[in-house]
């Protein structure tokens, strides 16, 4: 899905889009004030329906709002002020309390570039809070907006679960892409600048696997004892996100595999590298060892120098070229073996 709406504002209680849902019906917008006066018992809303608030974190009022208009847990709160750390899936005071982890709105899939979203599920209300806008997070909203119905929040988390596996999808393809041309790139022994970008993709997936593989593993223990207001169709959606998420995290485990692999590919062809030019070197070293000799002793101003006749430097010439040789044959004949 292609999203174009990159308008991230929020009003003065920190609201950056609010949406009532119905039985059968499509998604409503609905302001701050309009999600106070749902929540309360007078509103005379039916009983199936929901409302989704997201709010801004860099807005100061959005806890304001939260604190005076919603009884929500604790944990939420708590999670609010937490750096990026691992998934958390937690019951509390009756509440489902979430913190997952997703690549910005307009990443570049860096490693540096993921955030966190808070989010607190009631069987009316669904509470989502973040500090920069991410990716998944937005898909959902484009669904909401193009008329999707959804049963309950539950579905609604669900869903978000799939965006999220499917941003994940959308990393691996083009980090395999990547790897793919490395690989050919190997194949035909050119490695300059393989090695660097090697590195840089590893830890940016090392990374990403490290936050969200906790994630599958608090849903699976999530469905072993789920909230009491879960029904069945939420359970089956939570599994089925699950599901997806863990074969996500398992091609990233198995993408970061294949990189550490080639890496260790690449330094084994550095080394052979290394290792045939300093036998070049060595070669060369040993073959210029008699001429280096032989001008040593005949340039000392001594007397007694041998072979000063006529054909003296024959000699010396013939002498050298058959050391070289012998040294010649002995130094390849050797690395042959």
């Amino acid at each position: 899905m292609r999203i174009t709406d990159t308008s991230y504002g929020s009003n003065e209680h920190g609201l950056i889009w609010g949406y009532r849902f119905a039985p059968g019906q499509a998604a409503q917008s609905i302001s701050s004030d309009a999600a106070a006066a749902f929540l309360t018992q007078e509103s005379g809303e039916p009983e199936e329906a929901f409302v989704w608030l997201h709010f801004s974190l860099s807005n100061t009022g959005s806890e304001r709002y939260l604190h005076r208009h919603l009884d929500l847990p604790d944990a939420f709160y708590d999670s609010l002020r937490s750096e990026v750390g691992s998934t958390r899936l937690e019951q509390d005071a009756g509440f489902l309390v979430a913190v997952i982890h997703d690549v910005l709105f307009e990443s570049t899939f860096d490693a540096s570039e993921v955030g966190t979203t808070s989010i607190c599920i009631g069987p009316r209300v669904l509470v989502s809070a973040r500090l920069r806008p991410l990716r998944s997070v937005d898909q959902l909203r484009s669904a909401v907006r193009a008329g999707q119905t959804f049963r309950s929040p539950v579905e609604l988390l669900a869903h978000l679960l799939r965006d999220q596996a499917s941003v994940l999808g959308e990393i691996l393809r083009k980090s395999t892409t990547r790897v793919d041309r490395i690989e050919d790139r190997l194949l035909a022994n050119r490695i300059s600048t393989d090695r660097t970008e090697l590195g840089t993709l590893r830890r940016s997936l090392v990374r990403l696997q490290r936050l969200l593989a906790p994630e599958p593993t608090a849903l699976f223990r999530l469905l072993n004892r789920p909230p009491e207001w879960f029904s069945d169709d939420d359970l089956q959606d939570l599994q089925q996100a699950a599901e997806e998420f863990s074969t996500a995290i398992g091609d990233s485990a198995a993408l970061v595999e294949r990189v550490k692999l080639i890496q260790e590919e690449l330094a084994a062809l550095v080394n052979e590298q290394t290792g045939r030019t300093l036998f070049v070197l060595t070669v060369v070293t040993v073959l210029a060892l008699p001429v280096n000799m032989i001008a040593g002793l005949f340039g000392m101003n001594v007397g007694g120098i041998p072979l000063q006749s006529a054909g003296g430097f024959a000699v010396i010439v013939v002498t050298l070229v058959i050391l070289t040789v012998l040294l010649a044959w002995l130094a390849f004949g050797r690395s042959r073996d």
